[in-house]
């Protein structure tokens, strides 16, 4: 029984929609029970979910009963859910009553909302320790897929718990979609400790996104980095939220004023402003900063995860023991993924990190044993010999101007892909100041709109370059 469901209260309330729809964990077991009834032992399906009730009973129910989902955008693109279709050839879809007569396949049942079918193709062998699928963050479509196990669900639940202090009587609120893995993590670590999660597919500039979230007492909050420059744009800071004790940022790095506002606000008016770091391949949360360093080092990820450790290793591999020396990030931890899926037989494969894992992400960690990002490993050009980190330029020209942007590039010349014409000028000639290389080694591009995932991450393989 994964999280421990079975302990949990069962006429205690594990989710709330809102539409109003209510589950609780009776409902929730019994209904894992039903899955289990309805499929055979180990099936592969896929299933398209939207933040409701619903997404979270088949979602959880799937997993619990030993069935392997492949958790995808009820709204994904055609072309890329095909793809997906091709490769894994799952025997069972699951998506939304309203979306199911689009499929021409046998109806097994509906409930919650959604209806199960079943595809005709022959059963997937599958690992015994895997549990669930999920799409790597930088492409809802992409057919490679992380490999979660059982004790990776477990692992985190704990370790987010345990950071965030978390108990029954918290009620946060989820706008991060549940094929997401943040998200998803949101979900497991409040049932861990028999907490009622409040889901919504509601717009944060909508005022029933606000009506539900004061109905409903929310307590917590956790967003992307674009869910904080929304809320910033909605006047958040003027609003009184009295129950809203806990806000938490995870999935990249905040322009840095914004983030010191956040925290700002959070100590002068009670609350926790706790900024988090981890990727798809690290069960969401790998480090967190505590609140009481939010302003003081503002900008640092902090510190690894309970039960978990954070390392540097130079490009030979040697372990980095002194402080403010950049290196690769290393991770340990129970909540590390099993490797990645490419193929339908691949879901077969075993364990290949065995808990350790290279994150791909260039750090230095200070005196206090704070860790800070500098970027990407491979986010780095050399223009005349210089060395130029892509994400700080990213992060300086947003610093300075109120425009989206994004930068990529050759050892040649960096291309600056920007959403405002008027800003052109003035953004060469600022990384012109900060770099000292010549107006030349810079091309700007203005374009409509920086292509984004779901999480507001940028699709750099998307831009022009």
């Amino acid at each position: 029984m994964i999280l421990g469901l079975n302990e949990r209260p069962q006429d205690a309330v594990a989710a709330i929609d809102a539409s109003g729809a209510i589950l609780r964990y009776g409902e929730l077991l019994s209904f894992s029970e039903r899955i289990g009834s309805l499929l055979p032992a180990r099936s592969l399906l896929f299933l398209l979910t939207e933040n409701n009730v619903g997404g979270i009973a088949w979602s959880m129910g799937c997993i619990n009963s030993g069935n392997v989902p492949l958790i995808l955008n009820a709204h994904i693109e055609e072309g890329l859910y095909c793809n997906l279709f091709e490769i894994y050839r799952p025997s069972y879809v699951c998506l939304p009553t309203s979306m199911a007569s689009a499929l021409q396949y046998e109806i097994v049942c509906e409930n919650y909302g959604y209806t199960l079918l079943h595809t005709g193709m022959k059963p997937c062998a599958l690992h015994t320790d895997l549990s669930h699928l999920l799409p790597t963050s930088g492409s809802t479509g992409s057919p490679k897929l992380v490999r979660h196990k059982y004790e990776n669900i477990g692992g985190a639940a704990l370790n987010i718990s345990t950071f965030f202090g978390l108990t029954s009587d918290d009620r946060p609120l989820l706008v991060l979609p549940l094929y997401y893995t943040m998200g998803l993590s949101v979900v497991f670590s409040h049932l861990y400790v028999g907490a009622t999660v409040l889901i919504t597919n509601q717009s944060m500039t909508d005022k029933a996104f606000w009506n539900f979230m004061k109905e409903q007492r929310a307590t917590s909050f956790t967003g992307v980095p674009y869910s904080f420059e929304i809320l910033n744009l909605m006047r958040f800071f003027r609003m009184d939220l009295p129950d809203l004790t806990l806000l938490t940022q995870g999935g990249g790095k905040m322009p840095h004023q914004l983030n010191l506002k956040f925290a700002e606000y959070c100590r002068d008016n009670g609350k926790r402003w706790i900024a988090t770091y981890g990727q798809s391949e690290g069960t969401a949360r790998m480090a967190y900063l505590p609140a009481e360093w939010a302003i003081e080092k503002v900008g640092s990820i902090g510190r690894a995860v309970p039960n978990a450790e954070l390392s540097l290793i130079d490009r030979e591999g040697n372990l980095i023991e002194e402080a403010n020396t950049e290196g690769e990030m290393c991770y340990r931890g129970k909540n590390v993924t099993m490797g990645y899926a490419r193929s339908r037989e691949d879901l077969l494969l075993g364990d290949e990190r065995n808990g350790f894992m290279r994150t791909g992400d260039l750090a230095y960690r200070d005196e206090d044993g704070c860790y800070y990002i500098v970027g990407r490993m491979g986010r780095f050009l050399k223009l005349f010999g210089m060395r130029i980190g892509l994400d700080e330029c990213e992060q300086i020209i947003k610093g300075k101007y109120p425009i989206e942007c994004a930068c990529v590039g050759t050892d040649e010349k960096m291309t600056v892909y920007l959403t405002d014409e008027q800003y052109a000028t003035a953004v060469k000639e600022v990384l012109v100041e900060k770099t000292k290389l010549v107006a030349s080694a810079f091309e700007i591009k203005v374009i409509d709109e920086i292509p984004k995932n779901e999480a507001g991450k940028i699709l750099y393989s998307k831009l022009n370059s």
